[in-house]
């Protein structure tokens, strides 16, 4: 039941409040005394219909608030609901139940649920389509309560059914789809012209020789290049960093470089990602010492160990970990899978007979005897771990006491994503290590390595290369620092062209660069005007006007209509609608009386008139497509 209704500012009403009784309650009174704003009011907040002439002479807003005493109702606090409307002269309008701020849509699901209007116009639940199954169910009575709880059961039956089928035929549909792309894939591949190029082998070309030489990475076989030319010599380090004591032993080639620089090379293109970090990037090796610290700590809980799957080396040192301490080791994520069984084809991953299980078994072994290795380091959406996180992993549940370790630096742009999924598996009651300096070695040099490749190869000119260019720009201070000459330094930007020959260097200009857009069939056939038109739309949505005229006089004889999309809801925003289209027959009439026909002007001016209304009432510019019809 009602217990009180407020009102201020509507009508003829300043600042009212009335208090309800249990049972019939009566409101008389004389005509024009506001009996008939009262029930006005609680159609209001019931998401009715208002139009701004209803709020008080000289004030700018209405506020109607009613509470409800509805003990057994799921939104009640302590038995009562409060909801409430304010309403400005404006168009805006604020909607709450109970202090939460809700839609007009939301409003009026929850007030048919508590409240119902009769009166000579207003039979809410009568004329409402979806309560009448309801009242002829009623008026059937006790016969039909067998037959509708028996199809309730074989509806709910059926549903199920349907699912599992849609979800079979999605899977047909995902499995032929994965074919088609990989038999395309292999025969690009195929008919792909492939040179397996080891270090110190070189390349011969028209005009010049290209050399590849060992360094370290993150990857294995990692190498950096040195570009022979009639003008001298261009190196390249790639990805890299000095690793004296990798993994697989094979350390960078620093003999080779020293050759080079005895040669003189012409101009150093240097990795510039970690040019902002003071000191040496750690080794490989002190990551596997980090591990099985963990690993030994942990010894009565299921680790997980998340990390990138091109890191091989990474992987290999996680598998002889798990092999000391006897575990068994399980791989998840399609990448993942991809290249393990590819590295330990190749020879690069070096796994122990029957140490490695599929996932579909890991319930088959104790917790302390189980390692998962996954995907999902950067906290990817459709990844295997944020699909943990989210127990949406169909193998793997995160279950109290299992330690997940992520051996990965967050990469800039995936804070959010990573932060996501490290919250969720905090909330399962795993424990989670993350961002500690001894479960990850960057592949990139910090400024001692970086100093020291300056010194071996001592270029004439020097461009710093692979960052953002807050690092490129460090990166050029620290060449200075070590004695090159400013104007030897080159910071470009992506796209500038660097001419250079033995005695000299300049920027002479720049090329086309960006991403190349594929939409649909098409590759780069979609420009800069379609791309500002969609982010138009997604922004500001789309009003469309209808207006139909006479082919012989040029006057309207029909419309205009307004359609929106993705900017207002047009019944619950009738008011701006109305005032829209008066500014369009302004427009129009306007038109008419200068006997003016030409549709470019009439749809120019509409669009412009319409636009300026609409950003007054709204702050907001949608598309705006007028449409003329001649009949």
């Amino acid at each position: 039941m009602i217990t009180t209704l407020n009102i201020k500012n509507v009508g003829i009403i300043d600042d009212l409040s009335i208090d309800f009784n249990e049972g019939f309650n009566v409101l008389t009174g004389e005509t024009g005394a506001g009996k008939t704003l009262l029930i006005g009011s609680l159609a209001i907040l019931a998401g009715g219909r208002f139009s701004k002439e209803m709020i008080r002479k000289d004030e700018n807003y209405c506020y109607i608030e009613a509470n409800f005493y509805l003990p057994e109702n799921s939104l009640a606090i302590d038995g009562n609901i409060i909801v409430s409307r304010e309403i400005h002269a404006n168009g805006r309008n604020s909607c709450k139940i109970n202090g939460r701020l809700v839609t007009v849509t939301e409003l009026k699901e929850v007030m048919n649920q508590i409240m119902d209007i009769h009166g000579q116009h207003d039979n809410q639940l009568l004329l409402n389509p979806t309560t009448h199954i309801q009242y002829l169910d009623r008026f059937i009575g006790s016969e039909l309560e067998g037959k509708k709880s028996e199809y309730l059961v074989l509806l709910e039956e059926y549903n199920k059914i349907k699912k599992e089928i849609k979800e079979n035929y999605g899977e047909e549909q995902e499995k032929e789809r994965r074919l088609d792309l990989l038999n395309y894939q292999l025969n690009e591949i195929n008919n792909a012209k492939l040179n397996v190029v080891s270090p110190r082998d070189i390349i011969k070309l028209s005009h010049m020789e290209v050399e590849f030489i060992k360094n370290n990475h993150s990857i294995p076989d990692a190498c950096s290049i040195a570009v022979h030319t009639d003008q001298g010599i261009i190196y390249h380090t790639g990805d890299f960093k000095i690793d004296l004591t990798p993994v697989d032993g094979e350390v960078m080639d620093i003999h080779r470089i020293c050759e080079l620089s005895k040669k003189g090379v012409l101009l150093l293109l240097a990795d510039s990602t970690n040019a902002e970090q003071p000191g040496s990037t750690i080794s490989e090796k002190a990551v596997g010492a980090g591990l099985d610290d963990l690993f030994r700590k942990a010894s009565n809980s299921r680790i997980i160990v998340a990390t990138f799957a091109s890191n091989i080396h990474r992987l290999q040192q996680i598998i002889n970990t798990a092999e000391k301490l006897n575990r068994k080791v399980a791989v998840s994520g399609r990448s993942m899978v991809n290249v393990v069984a590819v590295a330990t084809e190749l020879g690069y991953l070096n796994i122990p007979e029957n140490m490695l299980i599929d996932l579909n078994d890991i319930s088959k072994y104790e917790d302390s005897e189980v390692v998962i290795i996954t995907t999902g380091s950067q906290g990817e959406p459709m990844s295997a771990l944020a699909r943990m996180a989210s127990a949406e992993h169909k193998k793997v549940e995160i279950k109290r006491g299992d330690l997940v370790i992520i051996s990965a630096h967050t990469i800039p742009g995936n804070e959010k994503l990573i932060s996501k999924v490290i919250n969720s598996l905090f909330e399962k009651g795993a424990e989670v290590v993350y961002d500690e300096s001894d479960i990850h070695a960057s592949g990139h040099a910090k400024q001692e390595e970086l100093k020291l490749i300056h010194r071996l190869v001592r270029p004439k000119f020097f461009m710093p290369a692979h960052g953002e260019h807050r690092m490129l720009k460090i990166h050029a201070e620290l060449a200075e620092e070590l004695g090159m000459p400013s104007q030897n330094i080159f910071v470009n930007k992506t796209g500038d062209v660097l001419e250079i020959d033995r005695n000299s260097a300049k920027v002479t200009g720049t090329i086309p660069t960006g991403n190349v857009l594929v939409d649909g069939l098409g590759v780069g056939d979609v420009g800069n005007i379609v791309l500002r038109d969609r982010k138009h739309l997604s922004e500001d949505g789309l009003m469309i006007v209808v207006v139909t005229i006479s082919k012989e006089d040029g006057r309207v004889l029909a419309g205009p209509d307004i359609i929106s999309r993705g900017f207002v809801y047009v019944r619950e925003s009738e008011d701006l609608m109305d005032g829209a289209k008066n500014v369009i027959k302004d427009v129009l009439r306007d038109c008419e009386d200068r006997n003016i026909k030409e549709w470019a002007y009439l749809k120019n001016n509409i669009k412009e008139n319409l636009k300026e209304y609409l950003y007054q009432k709204t702050k907001r510019n949608p598309m705006i497509l007028p449409i003329i019809m001649e009949v």
